[in-house]
């Protein structure tokens, strides 16, 4: 029979490395998530109605039916814009943190 070593035995294991950052860092993450989601919902829905109303039935004098149509391609393309600056924003956050973290 082999015998074990006490100290090994009731030594406690080492504390495992926490990779998710601090608690200031998780808090910028969900205040970032938190605009980009307001941004998300009020801005095309916004532009939908303003450039609806003001810029192509009131200025240009479209229809209703093709105001809807370049009001909705309006709303698309800030989706995509509110999408690639939050992309942008994550990414260049995550580098940051990275660099920040790295020690050599």
């Amino acid at each position: 029979m082999d015998r074990f070593d006490k100290t090994s035995l009731n030594a406690m294991p080492a504390p495992v490395q926490d990779f998710r950052g601090t608690d200031g860092s998780l808090v910028s993450v969900l205040k970032t998530l938190l605009f980009f989601t307001i941004l998300m919902i009020t801005l095309p829905i916004g532009l939908y109605f303003t450039s609806k109303a003001y810029v192509f039935e009131a200025s240009m004098g479209f229809s209703s039916n093709d105001s809807n149509f370049y009001a909705a391609i309006v709303a698309v393309v800030a989706v995509h814009v509110v999408l690639a600056l939050f992309v942008y924003v994550a990414w260049d956050e995550g580098s940051q943190q990275s660099r920040v973290g790295k020690q050599d």
